[in-house]
């Protein structure tokens, strides 16, 4: 490594990085000699490894990498244009170039460059066009021809991108600049103790982890059989990361609420059947045991009649007891293993149940695709007065309940039901404008923080004596208002 160069400024083997090219981006792992297919490209991301994060590379012949060289462009002056289009048909006879022509440069191993350059110089009515047309038509023309790719490092705001623009669907149409306000508005920073519920592949946790940067505690609630994490995995966190992140289900917050809360109802159905399987196979070695001590007897009697044949299948059979016997060794093993990580997961899931029995949590985040109004007035309980909350719902319409549930419980102030608009913007040269294609929606927010509310000091008698508390003065006014 060069000096004056931080780790992981550089890509290095085993890391998780993001391919680009124009707004497509794609989060691969970088390993040797694996075929990457992107934007209908195959290569190899061998040469990548060493260069620095942002680096613009080239697919050459034989799917390598090369860092691409920037090339002058020809000043606006020496340009050639029309001031009109007008004239222009497109009847699909302006270019000379053929698709044989251009397969045939492709095979002689000319860059994507020098195509563009070819079409250029053979279009008939490209120096007609407008400056801006001619721009717009090399750009397209990059874009088919150039096989260019740039590697960035992952992101909250790129994976979300990634995820937003190619599978909405599974992080529940959350858009980018709604978990931005999702992670503003529960006041995420390093050295909280936070609470996830999301079913959004894991990006949510992604964010929250990335703005924390390794301090503090995170307590993720899933539901079903384990937690999903695959867009957390393409963000590369270092393993110190997990070391504070805990999990636990859903279906337990209700007995640990309720003071019942045993780790013998967990589920243990894959353990229990190896601990079946493993008496199971215990019978069938006893019964193959047996078969064998009467094929040996009926070999020792068929002995004195033929020798070769006792030879034979003596060999058969301790071949046959070899290969059992390891077999019964692998399937205890096994069982072992299963036994292992289930005692494992119950200690962590004793671990997760005290830390949330403290109900000192500095933050919940909810973002999932199940109603939010039973998990947010029964995870609120394993959080601290005066700490903030978020709920990210795709439809206004649970919210709206949700906010009115909370309105009669009490126990929450500064409740917002907020949508956030985003519009991107085209900004170039004499022709900035909003951007032709945008998002409807992006989700909708419910935001609030938490109080103590004690209904004991709030009687009736107490309210009706703040009542009649009022100002001698407020009272002449009111008076004479009436006469």
């Amino acid at each position: 490594m060069e000096a004056g160069t931080r780790p992981g400024l550089r890509i290095c083997e085993g890391d998780c990085a993001v391919l680009k090219r124009d707004d497509v981006f794609k989060a691969v792992p970088v390993l040797r000699r694996r075929k990457i297919i992107f934007e209908k490209q195959w290569f190899y991301l061998d040469n990548a490894i060493g260069h620095i994060y942002g680096t613009t590379f080239e697919v050459t012949s034989g799917g390598n990498l090369q860092p691409k060289q920037e090339m002058e462009e020809t000043t606006p002056e020496t340009k050639e244009a029309g001031t009109d289009n007008r004239n222009i048909v497109d009847d699909g006879k302006s270019q000379k170039l053929t698709h044989d022509d251009i397969k045939a440069l492709k095979d002689k191993g000319i860059k994507g460059q020098e195509i563009v350059q070819q079409l250029i110089e053979n279009s008939t009515t490209f120096r007609d066009k407008t400056e801006f047309a001619q721009d717009k038509y090399i750009k397209k023309k990059k874009k088919k021809y150039e096989a260019v790719i740039t590697i960035v490092r992952p992101s909250t705001r790129i994976l979300s991108t990634m995820y937003y623009a190619r599978e909405p669907g599974k992080i529940n149409h959350l858009r980018y600049d709604t978990l931005a306000q999702m992670l503003t508005l529960g006041n995420i920073h390093a050295g909280n103790k936070m609470i996830v519920m999301e079913t959004c592949a894991g990006l949510v946790l992604g964010a929250v982890m990335e703005r924390m940067g390794g301090y503090g505690s995170i307590i993720q609630m899933y539901p079903g059989g384990g937690p999903v994490r695959a867009a957390t995995s393409c963000f590369g966190f270092p393993k110190h990361f997990f070391n504070n992140l805990h999990e636990f289900p859903l279906s337990k917050v209700d007995s640990l609420l309720s003071g019942t809360f045993s780790t013998e109802t967990l589920p243990s159905e894959p353990e229990d059947n190896a601990l079946v399987e493993e008496e199971s196979n215990g019978s069938i070695d006893e019964k193959q045991a047996s078969i064998q001590e009467t094929e040996e007897e009926s070999t020792e009697t068929a002995m004195e009649s033929n020798q070769t044949e006792e030879q034979e299948t003596m060999d058969i059979n301790a071949e046959d007891i070899g290969f059992k016997e390891n077999q019964g060794k692998e399937n205890k093993e096994n069982v072992r293993e299963k036994q292992r990580k289930q005692q494992e997961r119950r200690k962590k899931l004793i671990e997760t149940a005290a830390l949330l029995r403290e109900k000192n949590a500095d933050g919940l985040i909810v973002a999932s695709k199940f109603h939010p109004t039973p998990l947010l007035l029964s995870l609120l309980e394993f959080v601290a007065p005066s700490r903030p909350f978020v709920v990210y719902c795709q439809y206004k319409e649970p919210l709206l309940e949700c906010y009115t549930k909370l309105r009669e419980r009490g126990g929450v102030i500064n409740l917002k039901l907020s949508e956030t608009w985003l519009r991107s913007y085209q900004v170039l040269p004499d022709r900035s404008h909003p951007k032709l294609t945008m998002s409807g929606g992006g989700g909708y927010l419910l935001s609030g923080i938490t109080v103590v509310s004690d209904k004991s000091k709030c009687d009736s008698s107490n309210l009706e004596a703040l009542k009649m508390e009022e100002p001698s003065s407020k009272k002449r006014k009111v008076q004479d208002l009436h006469c």
